[in-house]
């Protein structure tokens, strides 16, 4: 079973047990995270596509790691003008371990007794 979820503008593929390296989340190593963005579930021969997302699935995680990656360098310049710059940049990332994939959370959106009130209409009156 896998997942394909969306985090931070980018599109990421989840299976329970992996470590998914995602743009920075708030939290604390060892905080529960929960990714609500899932825009495909695989499971053996079904797949589930959502119009843009699967709104009854998430994704269940934990944070393992705060950190950040290697640094890139850009350098520009232009020839003959005397004319150097160079810059270094770190990216700050969360390594989250995917714990499961959730179906079926929203199911139910209002209790079953209660019924609704249509708008401009005059809800009855309880004696």
């Amino acid at each position: 079973m896998y997942a394909i979820f969306q985090s931070g503008g980018r599109q990421y593929r989840a299976e329970p047990g992996a470590v998914v390296k995602l743009e920075k989340l708030p939290g604390e190593v060892g905080g529960e995270v929960s990714l609500a963005e899932v825009m495909l579930v695989a499971d053996e021969d079904q797949v589930r596509v959502g119009q843009p997302v699967l709104e009854e699935v998430s994704i269940r995680g934990r944070i393992v790691e705060q950190g950040r990656h290697r640094k890139i360098v850009i350098f520009k310049h232009k020839r003959r003008k005397d004319y150097r710059k160079k810059q270094g940049h770190r990216q700050y990332y969360t390594a989250v371990l995917i714990q499961g994939i959730e179906q079926g959370l929203a199911a139910t959106a209002q209790p079953a007794d209660s019924t609704p009130v249509t708008e401009g209409a005059a809800a009855p009156l309880e004696e």
